[in-house]
């Protein structure tokens, strides 16, 4: 799933406004973004200049004013709310900031919820959840609930849950930002891995360099515009 000229991603003269009363807020202007497949790309800016509308208008959450947004050559911008629905529970896998984990499930329960979506019988879907949680490994607290988890291993849950339907890009949304340093730098380490060693595709919001430092490159958002170097 990928374009001729290797972009996975791309987006082209993408507007976003939305209107509160009578006032029209531009949040994102004229927007290109071009991603490799492969990439490890980190997305910062400050807060309020459209870094997490930008990755919900990858990810298929939201949808552009206009200009177009390209996943693999799917124009998903076009797509109906149904197939998008679909689209989006094969392709994206969502890591957030606070985990969001039901806490009445198991870690294990919790990862199998996207497969919950798909065909799998419920012996496929137990292989894809131990696959998932032994690459995040997380084996040994399969059946923890998540108020026995620490914060890292509730991210790292997190982020067996979104990768248990091998999707196409991972979206991650301040995947450290609710973590302490150790915990931080060991959920990093992990999304290089998946980056470097499973070959994901990867775009992640933060606000921090240390954070940032770990990706194979870093854009910025300000004022609705991207890049390449770091406002002033």
């Amino acid at each position: 799933m990928s374009e001729r000229n290797g972009a996975l991603v791309h987006i082209e003269r993408v507007n976003k406004t939305f209107r509160r009363g009578a006032e029209e807020i531009h949040i994102l202007s004229q927007l290109n973004l071009e991603v490799p497949q492969g990439e490890f790309l980190a997305l910062m800016g400050p807060s309020g200049s459209g870094k997490t509308t930008l990755l919900n208008l990858i990810g298929g959450l939201d949808r552009p004013t206009s200009g177009s947004v390209r996943i693999g050559g799917d124009s998903i911008d076009q797509m109906s709310n149904r197939r998008l629905a679909a689209w989006r529970a094969r392709h994206i896998g969502l890591v957030f900031q606070f985990y969001n984990l039901l806490p009445v499930l198991t870690a294990e329960r919790n990862v199998e919820l996207p497969l919950l979506l798909t065909g799998l019988s419920s012996s496929q879907r137990r292989r894809h959840v131990e696959a998932a949680l032994s690459v995040v490994g997380l084996t040994h607290r399969a059946k923890h609930y998540p108020r026995t988890l620490s914060g890292g291993e509730q991210q790292r849950t997190g982020i067996a849950r979104a990768i248990v339907t091998d999707p196409t890009l991972l979206l991650c949304d301040e995947p450290t930002g609710d973590l302490d340093r150790k915990s931080g730098d060991e959920i990093l380490a992990l999304l290089q891995a998946l980056n470097r060693e499973h070959g994901k595709t990867i775009i992640m919001v933060t606000h921090d360099p240390h954070a940032s430092a770990r990706a194979t490159r870093t854009v910025y958002l300000d004022k609705g515009r991207l890049s390449s170097e770091k406002p002033e």
